[in-house]
């Protein structure tokens, strides 16, 4: 089934979670090109890959409008023991700022946490002011900044977020 993006802003901010089906894949690779730059969105071939790797769980959201479910955004996350990992997440511009990414970041947390992750990590833009303010406002810090990571062009902060048993940000 081929992916349908509408430009036009969701009628309803309703949406549900669930795991990925391969059946998704050519729509999270549209939203993919949708969201992200030439070259920084995931080719076809690697956003394979990302899906088929040990430990990667994707989670998408479902909006629930008029015509019936049409996926919002996706995110995903993988883990290697007590290490996360968010590779990506995508949310389509009408469904940003509805709750839709920090629901699905949520679920990957408290998923990661119940499999024995203990800290997440992931890179973000430092020209993305936007992603750095959802990563901060989510208590993800940032450890630091590699130079060139995007395009070899772009900086990406180093950003990490402590979690407990139950995929919570852990207290100090």
């Amino acid at each position: 089934m081929r992916a349908r993006l509408s430009p036009t802003p969701a009628i309803s901010m309703e949406f549900k979670l669930r795991d990925y089906s391969p059946a998704d894949f050519e729509t999270l690779y549209a939203i993919d090109q949708a969201c992200y730059p030439r070259g920084i969105a995931y080719s076809r071939r690697m956003l394979r890959w990302y899906l088929s790797q040990p430990g990667a769980q994707c989670l998408v959201a479902e909006s629930m409008g008029p015509a019936g479910p049409t996926l919002a955004g996706f995110l995903i996350g993988e883990s290697h023991r007590s290490v996360g990992y968010i590779v990506t997440i995508d949310v389509l511009e009408p469904h940003r700022r509805a709750g839709v990414g920090s629901a699905l970041l949520a679920e990957i947390e408290r998923r990661l946490g119940n499999a024995g992750v203990r800290r997440v990590e992931l890179q973000t833009a430092t020209n993305n002011e936007a992603g750095v303010a959802f990563w901060q406002r989510h208590g993800y810090r940032s450890a630091g900044v590699t130079r060139g990571y995007y395009l070899g062009r772009i900086d990406a902060y180093e950003m990490f977020k402590e979690l407990d048993q139950r995929g919570r940000p852990a207290t100090a």
